[in-house]
């Protein structure tokens, strides 16, 4: 059997290029839509399309996994998205690149939980820190390093290249996972709910959709609202469905699970944070600072340097001061370092911006892979599909609602200035926010037992 380091390494692979094409498109926009002869706001239809297959099908991805096979699944996903990456990059218009994005985003909702579950089932209590640290990786470094990438493509290259960049790492992904991870035999499960599949794709498309909508108020207000009213009634009538239903399409029980539930609810809440910083950041120094896409991609990328360079202590630190000390501690830390962005100025020393990026960037994954190892430490193996998916659901919510909490904390202080144009002392209000949310998530563990996940800390053991 190959070593959970192998299998975490091929999982983090195929989830870095899911992450990565989730933001790298954002900077080739205007060149794609000059190609189409389309105006280029009407390009966001590509990104919500992304959102949009991704958040309907998140749900079923454990039950799938159970179906088929975690394996399996995880390794179709990555053909779908391979052909899919190619058929955007062929695209000639704008519904073509739509309909292909949806599709990535299908392909996106098996890999990223159904990858998760790969390793959790192939890996012990004691591995777990450390095999999630790559795993966490991927969703610290895509956001990261996608806009400057894109932008050098769009800059240097044709945009296409964006999406044919998948097809070698993608037919890399695949061989390796055939190869390296094994088959995991688990009892078939439970017909379908097909009920809850569908109001739960009505009620999260309807949040994300009506989130993401709510980003351009100024465009369409009205259809951001309705969609927002048509999830929540969708979610309404879901819980009620799953509490008449012994198997539901998202096991909503597990949440009474102290680590898991503290995890989902308080992780959650630090994502929502952490989502708002890919918006906030390129835009602070694009449109604030006035460097180009390619410059401030490169100087953000310090983030992915700190990122990288937690996974080398995790472990020791989780296992010197516990979970509760870390999540409570490290997300203190990490709200005062994201708040910091708001004294950048155009002015500020590089030196200290970097400084400030490289800590938080540490900060946020060690936030995240103590986050991850301490929601599954206490689930039962018959049930880690099952968490996955709800795990996954709330990630992909709480990243959507990050995006509107920036978007919503600019458009408020251009509101109070009374202006449109974005300036560099605009930001600031919005950073602050963040870290406020930030600070609220870490002090949301204060409830976890000090003691909790022994079996995966090693603390006091």
């Amino acid at each position: 059997m190959p070593r959970p380091q192998t299998i975490a390494l091929i999982v983090a692979c195929a989830l870095f290029m899911e992450n990565l094409d989730g933001t790298i498109i954002t900077t080739a926009l205007p060149q794609i839509a000059a190609d189409f002869g389309v105006n280029p706001v009407h390009l966001s239809l590509s990104i919500t399309t992304y959102l949009l297959g991704m958040a309907a099908f998140i749900p079923v991805s454990g039950w799938l996994a159970d179906k088929v096979g975690a394996r399996d699944v995880f390794r179709y996903a990555i053909v779908v998205f391979v052909l899919s990456s190619i058929a955007c990059g062929m695209s000639t218009n704008l519904p073509t690149l739509a309909v292909s994005r949806f599709v990535q985003g299908i392909a996106g909702a098996m890999m990223m939980p159904v990858g998760r579950l790969v390793l959790l089932r192939n890996c012990t209590k004691a591995e777990l820190i450390q095999a999630l640290t790559y795993v966490t990786m991927p969703a610290m470094i895509g956001p990261i390093v996608g806009p400057p990438i894109g932008g050098f493509i769009a800059t240097y290259a044709d945009w296409r290249w964006i999406f044919f960049l998948n097809v070698p790492v993608g037919l890399l992904g695949f061989v390796l996972v055939t190869l390296k991870i094994p088959q995991d035999p688990v009892p078939p499960p439970p017909p379908l709910d097909v009920v809850g599949f569908l109001l739960c794709a009505v009620a999260l498309s309807g949040l994300v959709m009506g989130v993401e909508l709510s980003t351009h108020a100024d465009d369409k207000p009205l259809a951001g609202v309705a969609l927002l009213a048509v999830g929540a009634v969708a979610g309404a009538i879901y819980l009620v469905h799953a509490g008449r239903r012994e198997r539901p399409i998202l096991q909503l029980r597990l949440l009474r699970i102290p680590t898991f539930g503290l995890s989902v609810f308080g992780g959650s809440v630090f994502r929502v944070g952490a989502g708002a910083l890919p918006l906030l950041l390129p835009l602070m120094l694009q449109v604030g600072f006035g460097k180009s896409a390619f410059a401030a991609g490169l100087l953000t990328f310090i983030s992915a340097v700190g990122a990288f360079a937690m996974k080398f202590t995790a472990r020791g630190i989780i296992r010197a001061f516990g979970f509760r000390a870390v999540l409570i501690g490290n997300g203190v830390i990490a709200a005062v370092l994201t708040s910091l962005y708001g004294i950048f100025r155009p002015e500020s020393s590089e030196v200290l911006i970097l400084a400030i990026l490289l800590a938080s960037g540490f900060f946020r994954s060690l936030q995240f892979t103590s986050l991850n190892a301490l929601a599954f430490a206490d689930m039962k193996p018959e049930d880690l599909s099952q968490a996955t998916s709800v795990s996954g659901t709330a990630q992909q919510v709480a990243q959507s609602l990050g995006v509107a909490l920036g978007a919503s904390a600019l458009h408020l202080t251009l509101a109070a200035r009374g202006t449109e144009q974005l300036s560099a002392s605009d930001f600031w209000p919005a950073f602050l926010a963040v870290g406020a949310v930030t600070l609220v998530s870490g002090l949301m563990f204060v409830k976890l037992e000090r003691n909790a996940a022994q079996q995966v800390s090693g603390h006091g053991g």
